[in-house]
Formats: structure tokens, sequence, C-alpha cells
């Protein structure tokens, strides 16, 4: 339904719902004499408003007890693990609480469906807004956390709690000047946008939702009626329900006529939206006007252009501001016609960076005299200075050729260099004959090796060698070959130290390179030994790339050892250097990573989770939102989401990343099976234990079959079916699983890895709950043992291991020697966690029975105390 005949349906539609039921019959019939085709569409309409406020025949009393009683009673009550702090607000789809999770000291928004047992309609938008926020992943943009039913079958969504105010409201009460007010603008457009690149349509924009912060960071809101595209070309009557959700003075003249539905509806809102920043005002008065009145005027009316009442409103803050290109812009956007608007958001980015930097708007015709005016405008200086610029190019010229003629030879010796290593990739493939190309059978490993072999021949270039020795050692680490690795790059080294003079920057990537093979090793004062010499020599140049990098690689050493203050100091220090202009790319998503993942294991997951939302807006950046390098970023994400307890947002981090790494790779894959077993560890913790063994099982068929029985994704995944046993009450698996993945660490690494400590204290942990006491307490006593040794004492899962035998001679009644040991392990988290997280509660029960044993009862209400304190406030 298109056009007029979609306004004649609206018009008869508002008419006939002023009239009691019984008489709209009657009118449709005498109002459609020239079109009764009209009637049934503007019956199922009615039908379909009269479904969705059905409550409304319940009389006044009846409208109070289901409308605004629940709203009243649900404060101070609970919904699922969430109590009910109080009402926030209320929106076309349903009433939003802020709450709060005590076991996580963590305040959310709740938003719950209104009348959710009589709109079946209302119930699927409410499900379609949940999907859409959990693949929505960006800084400004709300984040969904979780999603279930109450009791009564009431769905309900758990998503971020953003506190700030609305965008037109923060720049008014902070008189924001024009400047100000296009970098708020530019934020929102680049988070509609990110959504418009999954393919959903908001539908809704508007300032009210759009929060802005106290560090002028911005959040869109409320996704309620969004649309994905390939759902926009549905029958009419799929978006019927959204008629009355949405706001008729931002909806776009499509949204009001029943026109087609796109990306141009969303530029269009925030066409009103840049106008009411110019402003002050909407670009329409429709103050006192019916519905049907206000679709009118924004169908056939035509908005003043910004400047007329902009100049008074902004007045002194607007004072920089180039009106004939902001009218230009803002009624470009505002266009009726969608066909005649800008074609995207990120169209629109681009002239909002036209105007910032004084360049012609493409949304302007094309004039010569325009454009001319545009660049004289932009570059006043630099044209009053062309001539000296002649001259000066002149003199340079000389200096130049002069220059080259010096640089030449070592041009030519760089291009001998480039010309030898493209001979030596060349007979890698090749193999020595000229004439054969790669076999189809050729495998990584077989061309690794034939590398290997090539490379020793290269003695007359020892620096050359090195570089060949430092590549295809860190390719066979890549693929878990750690002894061949080790042998290339410490030969790597050795030619460095031997022909390289001192402080040259191929010497510090030499040193990294070998540092980060100790840590794959588990040689941590190896690692952090080289590391620190790396940084050393960098240090001279702190400007150049090659000291980020070996910042970058201590900071993964020093977490790596349990040093997690250390380690994000100088991973912060490494992400400033890779934040400048000068700094790649990569280098920068290195350092982040690295940061991320620092402060993940350092138990600081809301800057963690940030850290890998910039990640992942990089790498979709850079790589596309296909790529593996995403799929990392998700999957991290879902551990951080898990960890925090929000395990139904975990789940969906975990499949989107399966769908990518499943498309790039495959569904036999070794990465294929890293992503199953991601999702199965995600799966676990929501108690969907069958799906999680399929998915666990499927990962460790392939990685069996690929890898062997011994190797460290076998091991991952042994390690999570280990946890689902035991989640089952079935130690007795639970501890098969947990030896096995010891076995093969020890193979792997070392028998001092602190890999091998963790997997045994799984171990011994399931003999606990077998109630095989003096078994767990030697397990735990050797587990202590491994990683003070490895980690040292001051270690978290040191302190961990602590606590666990503490336990285990609890339960002995040993009760001095375990208060030995749970004091321990509860001074070494003090220091360095949360003090609500689950091992510092645990350590105070502990505590207090022990030292009630012990006879101490002032010591037993202390921790007693100190239980119920932490208990309460998180």
């Amino acid at each position: 339904m298109q056009g007029l005949r979609w306004e004649r349906v609206q018009e008869l539609f508002h008419g006939a719902l002023e009239l009691p039921a019984s008489e709209r019959d009657a009118y449709l019939a005498m109002r459609c004499t020239d079109d009764p085709s009209l009637i049934p569409e503007v019956s199922a309409l009615l039908a379909e408003d009269s479904q969705r406020f059905a409550m409304l025949d319940e009389g006044v009393a009846g409208v109070a007890e289901a409308l605004l009683e629940p709203r009243a009673a649900l404060a101070g009550k609970s919904i699922g693990p969430y109590r009910i702090v109080r009402l926030l607000g209320e929106g076309g789809m349903g009433v939003v609480y802020l709450a709060e999770r005590a076991d996580l000291a963590r305040h959310v928004a709740i938003k719950v469906l209104r009348d959710a047992g009589l709109s079946p309609a209302r119930r699927a938008l409410f499900t379609a807004e949940q999907r859409t926020l959990a693949q929505l992943i960006h800084p400004s943009i709300t984040r969904l956390y979780d999603a279930d039913v109450t009791p009564d079958g009431t769905p309900y969504i758990v998503m971020e709690f953003i506190e700030g105010e609305s965008l037109t409201g923060y720049c008014e009460r902070r008189a924001c000047n024009l400047e100000s007010r296009l970098k708020l603008f530019r934020a929102v457009c680049e988070a509609v946008q990110y959504a418009h690149q999954h393919a959903v349509i908001h539908r809704d924009l508007k300032p009210s939702n759009i929060v802005v912060r106290a560090d002028g960071s911005v959040s869109l809101l409320d996704f309620g009626i969004a649309k994905h595209v390939e759902d926009l070309a549905g029958p009419a009557s799929q978006t019927r329900t959204t008629l009355r959700l949405m706001t008729p003075l931002y909806a776009a003249p499509e949204q009001l006529t029943g026109g087609v539905v796109g990306v141009q509806t969303d530029v269009y809102a925030l066409g009103v939206i840049l106008y009411q920043l110019l402003t002050g005002r909407t670009p329409f008065e429709v103050a006192g006007l019916t519905p049907l009145q206000v679709e009118r005027v924004v169908t056939k009316g035509a908005p003043m252009r910004p400047s007329v009442h902009g100049r008074a409103y902004l007045g002194d803050h607007g004072h920089a501001a180039s009106w004939p290109e902001l009218d230009v812009l803002s009624l470009k956007a505002l266009h009726r016609d969608p066909a005649e608007r800008y074609g995207s958001v990120e169209a629109l980015i681009r002239d909002l960076e036209h105007y910032g930097r004084h360049e012609p708007l493409d949304a302007r015709p094309e004039s010569f005299a325009y454009r001319a005016r545009m660049y004289f405008g932009r570059h006043r200086l630099s044209t009053s200075a062309v001539a000296a610029a002649l001259l000066l190019a002149l003199a340079l010229g000389t200096f130049f050729t002069w220059r080259l003629e010096n640089e030449h030879a070592a041009a030519l010796k760089q291009a001998a260099r480039a010309q030898r290593i493209q001979t030596f990739v060349t007979s890698l493939i090749q193999g020595g004959d000229a004439d054969a190309g790669p076999a189809e059978s050729l495998k990584v490993i077989t061309l690794l090796d034939r590398g290997a072999q090539e490379a020793a021949g290269l003695k007359a270039d020892p620096l050359i060698q090195a570089d060949m020795y430092e590549t295809l050692g860190t390719l066979y680490q890549n693929l878990g070959s750690l002894d061949r690795a080790d042998s290339l790059l410490t030969a790597a080294l050795q030619l460095r130290r031997e022909h390289s003079q001192a402080g040259q920057p191929t010497m510090i990537v030499s040193l990294d390179a070998l540092a980060l093979l100790r840590l794959a090793q588990g040689k941590l004062p190896e690692a952090e030994s080289l590391a620190r010499e790396a940084l050393r020599i960098a240090q001279a140049d702190q400007s150049s790339p090659e000291h980020s990098r070996a910042l970058v690689t201590m900071g993964r050493v020093q977490a790596e050892r349990g040093h997690y203050e250390e380690a994000i100091g100088t991973l912060k220090e490494a992400l400033a250097h890779n934040s400048t202009a000068r700094a790649s790319e990569l280098d920068l998503i290195a350092s982040l990573r690295a940061l991320g993942a620092a402060e993940y294991s350092a138990g600081k997951y809301d800057a963690s989770h940030a850290d890998y939302e910039r990640l992942l807006a990089l790498d979709r950046k850079l790589h596309g939102a296909n790529h593996p390098a995403v799929a990392d970023d998700l999957e991290s994400l879902s551990s951080i989401q898990q960890d925090l307890g929000y395990y139904a947002a975990a789940e969906a981090f975990a499949r989107d990343g399966l769908a990518i790494v499943t498309t790039y790779y495959g569904a036999d894959h070794p990465k294929t099976a890293g992503a199953l077993t991601i999702l199965g560890r995600s799966l676990l913790y929501e108690k969907k234990y069958d799906q999680a063994v399929d998915a666990l099982q499927r990962a460790l068929a392939i990685e069996q079959r690929d890898f062997g029985p011994v190797h460290a994704s076998v091991a991952d995944t042994l390690n999570e079916l280990g946890n689902v046993a035991s989640l089952r009450g079935d130690y007795v698996g639970a501890q098969q699983s947990f030896q096995r993945v010891a076995d093969i660490y020890r193979s792997i690494y070392s028998d001092q890895h602190y890999l091998v400590a963790i997997a045994l204290s799984n171990v011994a942990y399931a003999k606990l709950n077998l109630k095989d006491y003096a078994a767990a307490e030697a397990g735990f006593r050797d587990v202590v043992q491994r990683f003070t040794q490895a980690l040292g004492k001051e270690n978290i899962n040191t302190g961990i291991a602590q606590i666990k035998l503490g336990r285990v001679l609890l339960r002995e009644r040993h009760f001095a020697e375990a208060e030995e040991q749970t004091h321990a392990g509860y001074d070494n988290l003090s220091r360095q966690s949360n003090p609500g997280i689950s091992f510092l509660q645990a350590a105070r029960t502990d505590l207090t029975a022990e030292y009630g044993a012990l006879g101490n009862t002032q010591l037993a209400q202390h921790y007693r105390t100190e239980l119920a304190a932490n208990r309460d406030a998180h």
C-alpha cells in the first residue's frame, strides 16, 4: 500500500477509532462506497488495535490494576537475580527499571514487556529487540546483558544502565557550542551507521533515545521497533504494529504513509535531530495538532532553513558557523523524497567531515565558482605563500638531486636483498624445480621444513639467514611446533648478536620473538629477561614502532607472571604510543588486545570489555565484519560476559564468533573447533549441558583428528568437558578429564609449567567432592608448591590454591593448619582482588568455621561480619 491509498486508510482508521465499536462498520460502508476494497484493510487495523488494547474493556479499575499497580509494586522486589531499585521510565513497548545484581555489584536497566499476555505482536517485537541488541556491539549502543521471562511468563531484557541525560537536554544545560553539538551528532551518526552495516534500521531515532554521559560520550537506546533490512520487504501487515510506537515528529514521511522503509528513514530522523541541535526546535510546529494533522504537516510541508532560527539560537556559540552549508546539509537529510536524501548515513557523515574541513559538500551542485570559493577559503595562508613555495621548490630540487645520488648505492643494495628473498621464497614453493608450480597437496609443515633446509644454506649472508630463521621460527610456533621454533629463533638471535651493530632494531625483533616463544613454553623468567633486554635497547628511540612492540611483549610477560598492575601500566604506555597518527593500525590492535587480556586476567572486566569493544570496531574496519580476528574479539567478549554472570550475552557472542569462523574456515577446521569449545563453555554455565557436550565433543573430534591426542587445544576442550561432568555431579568423569589435561600439558610444556598446576588443581577439586580428602590434600599441597615455583607466592593462582587446601584441611578437622593456609590465601587475594569475589567469600566462610573450632570467638565474629558485609554490598 503506497502513497495516497495509505493516507486514505489512515484517515478512515483514525475516524473509526473515534466511534463506538458498534458503529464502525456502518461508518466504513458509508465512507468507502467509491472503493470497498479499503474496508478489510481498515478493519484489520481496527481489529489489531482492539487486540492490543483489549484491557481497556475491563474498565477503569481493571486498567489501574493491570497497568499501574504492578509497576508501583515491583520496587524492592526481584526479577531473577536482579533487585528492582526504581522505575526509570516507560515507552511504547515496555517499562524500564533500574535494578542491581547483588553478587556482581552492578546496576543494570531492566525492560519488562507491557501487556505481554495480551499482545503476541508486541511479544514478537520484544523478542526481535533482544536479537538486535545481542548482535550490536558498539561503544555508542546500549549493551544487552541477559534475557529471560518472569514466573508468570512476562519477557524481560537486561541492558547496560546508562547514566546521563538526553542529547538535547545535555546541549541545552551546558550551552554547548556548534562544534560540540556537531561532534556529538557525528558520534550518533557513527552508531547508526554501525547498525546499518549489520542490516538493522532503528526507525525510532529521537533525542530522548540518545543519552549523553558526563564524559561526553553518547549511547543509543531503544531498538524496540528496529527492523532487519531483510524483514522490511515483508507484507505491510508486519509493520502495522509499529504504527502507534513511532514518534511522528521524527518519523520519515514514508513511515507515516506506509511507504518503503530503508536506511534513508533513519537518515531523515537524524536530519530532524540535527535541525533541533542547530535551532532549538523541530522542523515542524505541531503543538495541538491531531495525529492525522501531524502526518499531513510532515508529509506535505517544507521546513524553514535552519539558519533562520539558528543564528539567534546559538548566538556567540555559533559564530564560526557557515550557515549556507549547514542549511544544505540539514535540508538534504530532511528531504521529503527518500531518493533525494543522503543515500546512507555514511554519506551524511562524509558531508559533516567536508563541512568541518571547509571543503565542498557532496550535497552541493557542482560548480567551479563554489569549489574555488571553498578552496581559497580553506587555504588562505597557503595561497598567499605560493610564490615563496615555488622559490623554495627550486632550491630543494638541487639538494635532492645530490642526495639521491648518494642514496643510489644503498637502494641497489636493498634491491639485491629483496631479490634474494624473492628467490628464496620461490624455491620453497617450487622445491628447486623452476618449471614446477606448487603441488596441490603441499602442506604448510612441508613448506616450513623445506624453508629451514634452504635457510641453512644462506651462510654467506648471515643477516638474511637470521631474517629467514626468525620468520620460519615464528610460523613453527604458530603451528604448535615449539621445539623447531626454539632452534630457529635461538639461531636467529645468535646471528644478530654476532653480525648486527649494537642497538639495531632487528635485534629488538629477535629478542621479542624468542621472548614470546619462551612465554609459550612456560619459561617465564627467561621470557622476562629477553623482553627486558629488548626494551632496554628500544629505549634509545622511544618513537619507534620497535619500542612500542617491545612494551607489548614486556606487558604480556608481566601479565603471564601474574604481575597484572605492572602489565597494565606497561601496556597502557604502549597503547598511548600506538594511538598516535604515526603508529600502524596493526600495532594499535596488538597493544589493545594485550591490554584487554591483562585487564581481564586482573578481574577488571569493565575496562577489558571497553578495550575489546574498541578492538572489535578496529578489526571490523580493517578486516571487514566476517574476519577471524573479529571472531576472536567476539569470543573474548563472550568470556568476559560469562565471568560477569551474563550467560545469555556470552552465548550470543560465542555463537556470532562461531558463525564467522565456520563460514571462513568450514565446519571441520581446527579454528571452528576452538570456537565450538568457547560456545560449549558458555552453554555449560547456562546449564544447557546436552548442548554443551554436543559442541565440545564435536570440537574434540576435530582437534584429535588434526592434532592428535596430545595438543593444547585438545586439553582446552577436555577441560570444559571436565567442567560439565563436575557441574553434573559426575566427579569421577571430571577427574579423568582433568587428569588427561594435566598429562597433555606436561607432555607439551614441562612438568613445572603453571598450566599443569591448574589442571592438577581441578583434579584435586574433583577428589575433594568425592570426599577423598587425603588425596585431595596431597593434590592441593603439590599445586601450591607448583604455583609458588612457576608464578611466585604472591600470584593470585597461588592464593586460590591455598584457600582450597585450607578447605580440605577443614574437612579433615585439622583446624590450625587449615587456618594457616586459608588465611595465607585470603591475605594474597585481599591485596589484589575485589573484596566481594567468590574465593574471598569462601575464605571468610572457612575462617569463621576455623576460628570457631579453635575457640577464637572474636576472630570468628570478625570474619562472619565481614562475610555478611560483602554479601550485602555485592
